[in-house]
C-alpha cells in the first residue's frame, strides 16, 4: 500500500440517503438502497476532517416531478422534459421526470433512522429551486467555470465553501443514487478541484447494470476514482487514528 498523500485532509460526503430513496416504502426507492448503510456507518466512524450529509429538499412544484407536467408525457422514470435556463432561454438541458419525492419537511425527506446521523458535521439541502434539477450536491447543471468557493449559479449549495473553508484536499463520496446524484456530485467535485473517490460498496444505482456502468464510465472519464472499502484510499483515512 502506498502512503497517504503529503497533504491529506479528507471529507466524507454522503449523498441523499433519505427515506424516499430507500426500500421498502420510498416513493423513489433505489434497488437495495438500504443495504449500503453498514458501509456508510463504518465510514462515519473514521476520522474524516469533516462529514457531510446532503438531502434532496424539494418544493411541491419542483420541475422534476412528473405530476407537474401534462399527460401523456409525464410518466415517472420514463418521460423527460426540457429545462430552460430561467435567465437565458438559449441554454437548456433534458432531464428525466420522477415520482414526487423528498418534499421539504415530510418523513420521506428525512435521513434514514439506521444511519449514524449524529456523526455529521454539516447537513446540506439541495434541489430547493423549483425551476431547475439539482442532482449534484455542489451546483445546478447550468453552472459554468470558474468552479470556486465563491462562484455561483442559479442554485449553488454551501458545499463548495464548506470544503474550501476546511481546506479539504480529498473528497470521498457515497450514497444514492450512483447513476444520478452520486455521479453528478463526484464529477462536480473534480471540477471544483478535489481529488475525488467514490466508494463503490457505499452506493447503489436507480438502474443497476447498464445505468451503473454508464455512470461509472462518465465518472472515470472526468477524473473520479472508483475505490473499495479494503483499498488503500480508505486505509489512508483509517490511519489518521495513528
Amino acid at each position: 500500500m502506498s502512503p497517504a498523500p503529503p497533504r491529506f485532509k479528507p471529507a466524507l460526503v454522503v449523498i441523499d440517503i433519505q427515506e424516499d430513496f430507500c426500500p421498502p416504502n420510498g416513493s423513489l426507492a433505489v434497488p437495495d438502497g438500504r443495504d449500503i448503510v453498514p458501509v456508510v456507518n463504518e465510514l462515519l466512524s473514521l476520522p474524516f476532517t469533516i462529514k457531510i450529509a446532503t438531502k434532496d429538499w424539494h418544493p411541491h412544484d419542483h420541475v422534476s416531478f412528473a405530476s407537474n407536467h401534462p399527460a401523456p408525457d409525464n410518466v415517472p422514470s420514463v418521460s423527460t422534459t426540457i429545462i430552460v435556463h430561467p435567465l437565458d432561454p438559449t441554454r437548456s438541458y433534458e432531464t428525466l421526470l420522477w415520482p414526487i419525492h423528498c418534499i421539504q419537511g415530510t418523513p420521506g425527506a428525512e435521513l434514514i433512522a439506521e444511519m449514524l446521523s449524529d456523526r455529521f458535521d454539516v447537513i446540506i439541502e439541495k434541489g430547493i429551486d423549483p425551476r431547475v434539477e439539482m442532482y449534484s450536491a455542489f451546483t445546478d447543471p447550468f453552472h459554468e467555470a470558474p468552479f470556486t468557493a465563491e462562484s455561483t449559479s442559479i442554485s449553488t449549495s454551501k458545499l463548495p465553501k464548506v470544503l474550501h473553508d476546511e481546506k479539504i484536499t480529498h473528497v470521498y463520496i457515497v450514497g444514492l443514487a450512483q447513476d444520478f446524484c452520486v455521479r453528478a456530485s463526484a464529477i462536480d467535485s473534480v471540477k471544483f478541484g478535489y481529488e475525488t473517490f467514490v466508494v463503490m460498496e457505499g452506493t447503489r444505482a436507480v438502474f443497476p447494470g447498464e445505468g451503473w456502468n454508464a455512470a461509472e464510465k462518465d465518472m472515470v472519464a472526468a477524473g473520479v476514482r472508483m475505490v473499495a472499502m479494503d483499498g488503500e484510499e480508505v486505509e489512508w483515512v483509517r490511519e489518521l487514528h495513528v
